[in-house]
């Protein structure tokens, strides 16, 4: 989908990247990875909670170091299924969630070209508009992304949330 090049001031390197749709079980794998690191170990969502069965038929993606290293990862959901549950009952909007950066890749850009990427899969499905629930300490992210909060907070795996979307 996309490559970035970031120069990280804090290693005094160049990272390259590139953030695609994971195709196959290995990159599957390196999204769940990911998000057991953030979600799990980091935030102490408990497992049970971060996996659902709305994985099996979301379109995943994936931001991978030039060595392999999994560096983020985030989810689509779309369609009538989730739309009542995730998206207000709307089909033509989609569901961003999961996103999850690691630890020593926060800061170069790949939250920003994660949620691009799942943008550009939602437009490619025919979406309107993307929705999401935002941990509230991440509000002021998405916000310079172009999401507009909604909605009241409310409480998620223990963590305060909010609703937000954008239209694509």
């Amino acid at each position: 989908m996309s490559g970035a090049r970031t120069d990280d001031a804090r290693t005094g390197g160049t990272h390259v990247y590139t953030v695609r749709v994971a195709e196959d079980p290995a990159d599957r794998e390196a999204c769940f990875a990911v998000r057991k690191e953030v979600f799990v170990r980091e935030q102490g969502v408990p497992e049970d909670l971060e996996y659902d069965a709305y994985d099996a038929g979301a379109v995943h993606v994936l931001a991978i170091r030039e060595d392999g290293v999994a560096l983020g990862a985030g989810r689509l959901l779309y369609g009538p299924e989730v739309a009542g549950e995730k998206t207000g009952g709307d089909p033509s909007v989609g569901s961003l969630g999961r996103l999850a950066v690691t630890r020593e890749a926060r800061g170069l850009g790949v939250g920003v070209a994660l949620v691009r990427a799942i943008e550009e899969a939602a437009r490619a499905r025919g979406l309107a508009a993307v929705d999401l629930h935002a941990q509230t300490q991440a509000l002021g992210f998405y916000e310079r992304l172009g999401y507009e909060a909604y909605g009241p907070e409310d409480i998620e795996a223990g963590i305060p949330h909010r609703s937000m979307r954008r239209p694509l």
